[in-house]
This record gives structure tokens, C-alpha cells and sequence, in this order.
């Protein structure tokens, strides 16, 4: 592990030494902004793959409505019913969760990188690098303990809180337009009840719009490199969502639309 850790501390420090002429002494922060969308460049045909996923399930929907209507009493035959669909559709119910999944080692990578003092038995020469005058192996907390919220250090997380949250309430204004175009949408059964199966889904309508802005709370507590590839990547998923999902019908993009990241 440290010898593959010292492999990823060079490439990470060759971009940089790249970007020097031009950033200056934020170059390492430079090159993990550029090291991040290098890595949703390689992930954007998963995501390409995931809408396409996204559209062919929302092509089933009358046909799940259908379902819901025939089964409505019986909420096993239902599910087993739904997935046979899937199955002979060639529709992966778990394809929007493969973007997200193939990105997370390279998080842990920053996070790992920019935890450690040392790195292959020599100290870690990557945590000396800033971003203006926050260390990029510090967190929120070590900003407040030095010159507070408005402090030289804090007012970089406060740039960074401010574009989480605007993303946030983009994606989340997104979300609650194409949910409750979804719900509109939801088959009922007699008498005005809802199909059994049908509360989870209700559920997460109120609760999904709002898990953008858990980004906010990674931010406040990952090193400030990890910080910036979620806050890259956040912001590059509500542009690529946003494209990917513009022609979506009544809603079937909303789950892939509040997944932050």
C-alpha cells in the first residue's frame, strides 16, 4: 500500500509541478480539481450508460402501472412480477448506482493521501500545499480553531459551502419538480389507496430532494483535498444530470438527479 500511495502522491505532484505557471502556490489544489475531472471523464460513460438505464425504465412505466393495478392486493407477486420485466427488458434496476460506486476509491484515495504524515517511510510532502491559505490536509474544524469563520482559512470552506449549496438547491428544485411529476404519475388503488408497496416510494419523495445537501457535512469534515473532489464532482454531476436527464419522462431521473456525486 505505501508503495502504491507513493505511485498516486507523484502523479498527483507531476500535475501540479504542470499547473505551477499558472496557479502558483494553489497549483496542488489545481491539479486535484483537474485530477477529478479526469476521473468523471473516465466514469461518463457509466453515466451515459446509467441515463439510457434511467429512460428504458421509465418506458416501462405504464406497464408497471399495469402491474400494480393487477397485483394490488398482493404486493409479492408485484415485486417478482416488476423484476421479471426488468429481466426480459434487459433493464438493470442498479445501474444508476454504478457511477457513484467506481468513484469512490478514487475519493479515498485524496482522503487517504491527505490524512497521512508520512508516505513510503518519508514525510508527507503534499500536506505543505494550500489552497490561498487553507492547508489541504486540514478540515473545517483546524480553519475555525484559526481565525475562525471569517479567518483567512475559513473563508475558503465558506466559497466551498456556498457552491454545495448552490448545487444543492439546483438539484433539489430539479428533484421536486420531476418527483412530484412521479408521484402525480402513481397508480392508486380502490377507494383512493395507494398500492402496497407504494409508502417506501412515498417516503423517499419527501426525503430525496434534501440528500444533496449532505455534501455539506463531508465538506465540513474530509481533508480540504477530498473536500475539493467533492465539491468538483458534485458540481460536474448536476451539469452532466442536468444533460443527460433533460428529456427524461415525469420524473424517472429524480432518484439519479439527488445522488450527490
Amino acid at each position: 500500500m505505501p508503495d502504491f500511495m507513493s505511485l498516486f502522491a507523484d502523479l498527483v505532484g507531476s500535475i501540479a509541478d504542470l499547473l505551477e505557471p499558472l496557479f502558483h502556490a494553489s497549483a496542488m489544489a489545481a491539479a486535484i480539481v483537474l485530477f477529478t475531472a479526469c476521473v468523471r471523464l473516465l466514469v461518463h460513460p457509466l453515466s451515459r450508460a446509467s441515463a439510457r438505464g434511467q429512460k428504458a425504465r421509465a418506458k416501462l412505466s405504464p406497464q408497471i402501472a399495469e402491474l400494480r393495478k393487477k397485483h394490488a392486493k398482493n404486493p409479492e407477486k408485484l415485486q417478482k412480477a416488476v423484476l421479471e420485466l426488468h429481466a426480459a427488458e434487459k433493464v438493470s434496476p442498479l445501474s444508476g448506482c454504478l457511477p457513484s460506486l467506481f468513484q469512490l476509491p478514487a475519493f479515498f484515495l485524496l482522503y487517504h493521501l491527505f490524512s497521512s504524515s508520512s508516505i513510503g517511510g518519508e514525510a508527507n510532502a503534499l500536506l505543505k500545499h494550500k489552497l490561498f491559505d487553507a492547508p489541504l490536509g486540514g478540515r473545517w474544524a483546524d480553519a475555525l480553531g484559526d481565525g475562525g469563520v471569517f479567518g483567512a482559512q475559513g473563508l475558503v470552506y465558506l466559497g466551498l459551502f456556498a457552491i454545495v449549496a448552490a448545487v444543492a438547491t439546483f438539484n433539489f428544485r430539479r428533484t421536486k419538480q420531476q418527483m412530484a411529476a412521479s408521484a402525480a404519475a402513481t397508480p392508486v388503488g380502490d377507494a383512493g389507496q395507494q398500492v402496497p408497496g407504494m409508502g417506501a416510494m412515498s417516503a423517499m419523495t419527501k426525503v430525496m430532494p434534501f440528500m444533496s445537501f449532505m455534501t455539506l457535512f463531508t465538506v465540513a469534515f474530509v481533508p480540504l483535498a477530498a473536500a475539493l473532489y467533492v465539491v468538483t464532482s458534485t458540481t460536474w454531476s448536476a451539469v452532466e444530470r442536468a444533460v443527460l436527464y433533460r428529456d427524461m419522462p415525469y420524473g424517472a431521473g429524480a432518484g439519479a438527479l439527488a445522488t450527490a456525486g
